[in-house]
């Protein structure tokens, strides 16, 4: 009786017991929707407010422009700013949803903390004025609107980045990607020179501006206009700028932020960008976008250095504008651009007369900037390689020897520029010493053969001008801008990989070998095909922008219509001296053929055909008639 009695006690006690534990069951089960119904509510506003993000992110770098780019008094900049403000309200709200919502906040990195915190950070001043007074002690830059501004600038710069990279996401067309990318920078480029403080008097016109953003983009340098007497400091800056950006890639250069600011990049994306920078692994992408952007950086600084010491006595005047010619005409010279803000470029007497190691500065930063992004990553490996080695025999450690440490696109770089760049100097020499070098010392004509055999392959620094060329010189020269210099880089022309797959290819047919051997690798047939296309579609490339310039231009010498035809698709920038006095028709026409140059003609067809299914290999073989 006492132990059922106990048991009738203890009942009640374990059924109370369970009613408790299920009832809390059931609240964290309430808790636990509530929070699932606040983390899908946070994120369906976190994605509304991801597009009117992109949309402000826009609106800020467009008002950005228009405040720096316009004179105080010239326009209301009350809109501008009240525009800057609704921009700075939607990222305070877009940082306050993700740092509510724990699965975003989660996903963010360390650099898009900073950024968001940057945000936050321009609230504060407000405040402070506000709880403190205006004597309250804060620094006056960070109660200015320029601190405002430059938060907003950067933020906006990192979302924007972001955004791109998730265009990769959707699995678009890499090719198309590439080609929208670069008319995007040139039509901000555009925009961004015709603000009145870029120019020097009057705005410049669309046509103008367009042809030298896609110019600078291109990294071609041919100009419509008086560069010296037009740009201002302001404009000298936006085409450093263009010509950077387009130098290292649109991809690299905003993949490089994007992954830096999002850090969460998709397979797809990560696949996409190894292939663009050359990347052999997916772990070695960031290293890599690292290492070509400090190495850009590093060859420019250096170059930079070496012209400053190099200049005249005097020259410029002012150590300030030395040294801002100095960085422009290094940047200009490694990203194979050929501007110059001097009206004679090149060719003024001053630098004529002065140091020979100028010349020689430029075209080793020239030859740099034509080496090509992949061939710097294998020199890295090749350093890296001989480091293990070094630090295997002084530990006296055994190693496994990499016999193929210069990969075969090396290889064949190195040889081709070296034979081209010697070839060019001493054509230069030998049929120029005489003629347009005449006056010259040996020492000089050797120098000029080797910035000519630099410069004319793509750079379009000219010391000595096409028009005063001897007709042989004049169809080396034509041969040299064809062929460029390497693949994936700073360079134009068809270049070196293809020229050397198609003769390599020339050279097995003759021999009657069925596949395209050298160096002891054989190369991909794919890759022979795609080189045949390039030289196949840069000729016919070369025949219809000639015969549009002829149509367009009949006043002008047929010859340096070709010209122009040629430095333009081949991204040179050599100009024969007509293209300021060309009409709008022919200056669109030679934009779209740097646009094509520096895209490449078969990327762009890619991109709009797209793949198409393959039955080749579901039909019969027959072979034509080929003699």
């Amino acid at each position: 009786m006492v132990s059922g009695t106990c048991f009738e006690v203890m009942k009640p006690r374990a059924e109370k017991r369970k009613m408790l534990l299920s009832e809390q069951t059931r609240q964290r089960g309430r808790m636990s929707r509530l929070r699932r119904s606040i983390v899908d509510a946070l994120d369906i506003a976190g994605k509304i407010l991801g597009v009117a993000q992109f949309v402000a992110a826009l609106t800020t770098l467009v008002c950005l422009m228009l405040y720096i780019g316009y004179e105080p008094g010239a326009m209301d900049r009350t809109v501008i700013v009240r525009l800057l403000r609704s921009s700075q309200i939607v990222f305070l709200a877009t940082v306050a949803v993700t740092l509510l919502n724990p699965e975003a906040r989660r996903r963010q990195t360390i650099a898009d903390r900073m950024c968001s915190a940057l945000v936050i950070i321009t609230v504060v001043p407000a405040l402070w004025m506000h709880f403190g007074g205006a004597d309250s002690g804060l620094p006056h830059f960070f109660c200015s609107r320029r601190f405002l501004f430059v938060c907003l600038g950067i933020y906006s710069f990192a979302k924007l980045c972001t955004d791109c990279m998730r265009l990769l996401d959707r699995h678009t067309n890499p090719s198309l990607i590439l080609s929208a990318s670069f008319i995007i920078f040139i039509m901000a480029g555009s925009f961004v020179l015709m603000l009145p403080k870029c120019t020097v008097g009057a705005p410049l016109r669309f046509v103008d501006s367009l042809f030298m953003a896609t110019s600078a983009v291109s990294m071609t340098g041919m100009s419509t206009i008086d560069t010296s007497a037009t740009l201002t400091p302001l404009g000298w800056t936006v085409m450093a700028v263009l010509m950077q950006i387009g130098a290292l890639g649109v991809l690299t250069f905003t993949s490089f932020f994007a992954i830096f600011f999002s850090g969460n990049s998709s397979l797809y994306s990560q696949i996409m960008m190894r292939d663009f920078v050359y990347s052999k692994s997916m772990n070695a992408l960031v290293p890599v976008i690292l290492y070509i952007l400090a190495f850009t950086l590093s060859i420019e600084l250096a170059g930079a250095a070496a012209i400053y010491f190099t200049l005249p006595e005097g020259f410029e005047g002012t150590w300030g504008n030395r040294a801002a010619f100095s960085a422009f005409h290094s940047l200009s010279a490694f990203c194979n651009c050929g501007f110059s803000t001097l009206p004679e470029g090149m060719a003024t007497p001053e630098l004529m007369n002065g140091s020979a190691w100028f010349y020689i500065v430029m075209s080793a930063l020239i030859l740099a900037g034509g080496i090509g992004f992949p061939n710097l990553v294998n020199f890295r490996e090749v350093i890296a390689e001989y480091f293990r080695r070094l630090r295997a025999r002084i530990l006296g450690r055994p190693f496994v020897r990499n016999i193929h440490v210069y990969d075969l696109n090396t290889k064949l770089v190195l040889l081709l520029t070296a034979v081209l760049f010697v070839g060019g100097a001493a054509a230069f020499y030998f049929f120029e010493g005489s003629h347009s070098m005449a006056g010259m010392s040996t020492g000089r004509r050797i120098v000029q053969s080797v910035f000519c055999s630099a410069t004319v392959r793509t750079a379009g620094f000219l010391t000595i001008g096409p028009q005063q060329w001897l007709g042989i010189t004049f169809v080396i020269a034509l041969f040299l801008m064809w062929v460029g210099f390497s693949s994936q880089s700073m360079g134009g022309g068809i270049k070196i990989n293809a020229f050397a797959a198609v003769m390599l290819n020339l050279r097995s047919i003759v021999f009657g070998q069925k596949g395209v051997v050298v160096f002891g690798r054989s190369i991909a047939m794919r890759s022979v095909r795609r080189s045949n296309a390039v030289v196949v579609l840069s000729i016919m490339a070369l025949f219809v922008y000639s015969c549009l310039l002829l149509i367009l231009e009949p006043d002008f010498s047929t010859d340096a219509l070709v010209f122009e035809a040629f430095s333009a698709l081949t991204t040179v920038g050599i100009s024969y001296g007509i293209t300021p006095e060309l009409g709008d028709a022919a200056k669109i026409v030679l934009a779209t053929a740097m646009f094509l140059g520096r895209v490449g003609i078969i990327s762009v067809l890619c991109g709009i055909v797209g793949n198409r299914p393959d039955i080749s290999v579901n039909l019969p073989s027959d072979d034509i008639i080929v003699n």
